[in-house]
């Protein structure tokens, strides 16, 4: 005969059993963490989410808006440091490949009161800083565009940043000729995040 306090145990023990089938394992939550790269965020920690170095992948057309197809690859690292508690940030590229090296930095600026940043690149082969690119980040999505000269002509540039996990990274840059109405990609890189080495 089932008395009240074992009826009240049984159904205490029935929720608890109930809850514990749906509630997530921890290596449910640990895979669900890599897919969605919560450090992504908007505004001034946009950039938080690449702190550290990085294997980088990089393909680049050699010829833009040209109608050449030809791409050529480099592999190496990037390394991002934190400037001035995260409302700049220095990234520094190393890579190298069968047409060359290419050595650049660029240092991004927020301006809190546009809620944007701004991206300054130069390559260390001749110094010179390229035009500023201004965007920012949106659900995690960083899109920046700028105008530059190409051969003479006038372009518009875009670069786009993606993680699909934590640790792997999409760069994408186009340029246009036509003023944004199309767009050829003349830059895929691919960063994978190394150890730190000091953990």
């Amino acid at each position: 005969m089932c008395t009240r306090n074992s009826m009240s145990f049984a159904l205490v023990a029935g929720a608890l059993a109930a809850l514990l089938a749906i509630a997530p394992t921890a290596a449910q939550r640990k895979r669900a963490q890599a897919q969605a790269p919560s450090a992504l965020q908007d505004g001034q920690h946009g950039f938080d989410f690449e702190f550290g170095r990085w294997n980088s992948h990089v393909k680049r057309l050699q010829r833009p808006l040209s109608g050449a197809g030809d791409w050529v690859e480099y592999r190496g690292t990037t390394t991002v440091s934190r400037l001035h508690e995260g409302r700049a940030n220095a990234a520094e590229l190393a890579v190298a490949g069968p047409a060359g090296r290419i050595d650049g930095v660029a240092l991004r600026l927020y301006d809190p009161q546009s809620d944007r940043w701004s991206i300054h690149y130069a390559n260390l082969r001749n110094g010179a800083l390229t035009a500023p690119m201004v965007g920012g980040f949106k659900r995690g999505r960083g899109e920046f565009y700028g105008d530059d000269m190409l051969d003479g002509r006038p372009i518009r540039v875009r670069f786009v940043i993606h993680c699909p996990s934590r640790d792997r990274c999409l760069f994408e840059q186009a340029y246009s000729a036509d003023a944004g109405k199309t767009w050829e990609m003349n830059w895929i890189g691919t960063d994978t995040r190394l150890p730190d080495a000091a953990g």
